[in-house]
């Protein structure tokens, strides 16, 4: 049967990416997706207090509208981050906006938050009956006056639906989004978001992660995580689509947008180690960026990640792959010994 959703994901590649990716969710929210074994116990961690069956998880961009994140968690995932959402619907960027570099094993897009607003989404989340945990990743509208009020409408909305929440400020598609990285910024941000959450009930209180760009240097690392811990969020992402352009083959490649997929891994990988150093175990990393096998995945852990996520491998490899990976993922803990994932985070 996975071979069957396999070759239906290669038939989808010869169509526009962005119709193959609304074929894909449609066909997921009709209940046409894999089904997935329980996951290998190895792969079970907790991370920030989340208890996860898998630490492979389902990065943001793919269920922007928590329409299918129940199907994703059958196909082998251990959770689901759905969004980008912002409070109000919006378009997005005009089209052609989303292309495959099937050559370079790459995605570009330049999306721009398109969505259907924090109504429509919560409307879905708040459906009962869910199978594992899902997050909710928050945005700011393009045209909107006071952005980091974006960011506290949603968290407010979505209280008491979400798993967990991530911040978004590192999309290169929403002008000036990703200068909310820096450290004034970054304090007005996390501090109106701390204060809107400590006064919402505690009963919602769940984990509140931070997810950044690729770009950066080792000042602004260094900055981030020392904000990040000042304020009492839960962990960090690391890291989101690149601007940056190492050699690419394909026809698209001198689009505009984030890249992601293979070329982003070792942009993505050497972030990660530096956050790693710098956080010195004093808060969890979750790594994503170019991970598309077990050795991507482990690589990452080992790095110091203590969960992982991906999209971008998909649109190559298939529904089938978060199974391929996860038991390729916990062969290689087991090989090395390690009896939990949580021993190797951080290994070296």
């Amino acid at each position: 049967m996975s071979r069957l959703h396999d070759l239906a994901a290669s038939a989808l590649r010869t169509l526009d990416p962005e119709d193959a990716h609304r074929l894909t969710v449609r066909a997921l929210a009709l209940g046409l997706g894999p089904g997935a074994p329980a996951p290998d116990p190895i792969l079970a961690t907790t991370i920030a207090g989340l208890s996860l069956s898998s630490a492979l998880g389902l990065a943001a961009g793919f269920d922007k509208n928590a329409e299918v994140f129940g199907p994703m968690l059958a196909a082998g995932f251990g959770f689901v981050e759905c969004g980008t959402v912002t409070p109000l619907a919006q378009a997005g960027n005009p089209r052609p906006r989303l292309f495959r570099l099937t050559d370079d094993q790459a995605v570009i897009n330049r999306m721009g938050f398109n969505n259907q607003g924090l109504e429509a989404f919560a409307a879905r989340l708040g459906r009962p009956g869910r199978p594992g945990p899902v997050g909710a990743n928050i945005g700011a509208n393009k045209d909107s006056a006071d952005r980091i009020g974006d960011y506290v409408t949603g968290l407010e909305r979505l209280w008491g639906l979400a798993d967990w929440f991530t911040l978004n400020i590192s999309s290169p598609n929403t002008p000036g989004l990703r200068a909310l990285q820096t450290r004034a910024a970054l304090e007005e941000l996390l501090g109106r978001t701390a204060e809107a959450r400590d006064a919402l009930p505690a009963s919602g209180r769940v984990p509140l992660f931070l997810k950044v760009a690729p770009d950066l240097d080792d000042p602004e690392i260094e900055a981030i995580v020392e904000t990040v811990l000042a304020f009492g969020l839960s962990g960090i992402i690391v890291a989101n689509t690149t601007l940056s352009r190492p050699a690419l083959v394909s026809p698209d490649a001198g689009e505009a947008g984030g890249l992601s997929g293979a070329p982003l891994r070792e942009l993505a990988q050497s972030v990660l180690g530096r956050f790693s150093a710098v956080a010195a175990g004093r808060l969890p990393l979750v790594g994503a960026g170019g991970v598309a096998s077990g050795a991507d995945a482990y690589a990452r852990i080992r790095a110091g990640a203590s969960a992982v996520q991906l999209y971008s491998a998909l649109v190559f490899e298939g529904p089938g792959l978060a199974v391929r990976l996860s038991r390729d993922l916990a062969a290689r803990l087991r090989a090395d010994g390690f009896r939990t994932l949580a021993e190797a985070v951080g290994a070296t």
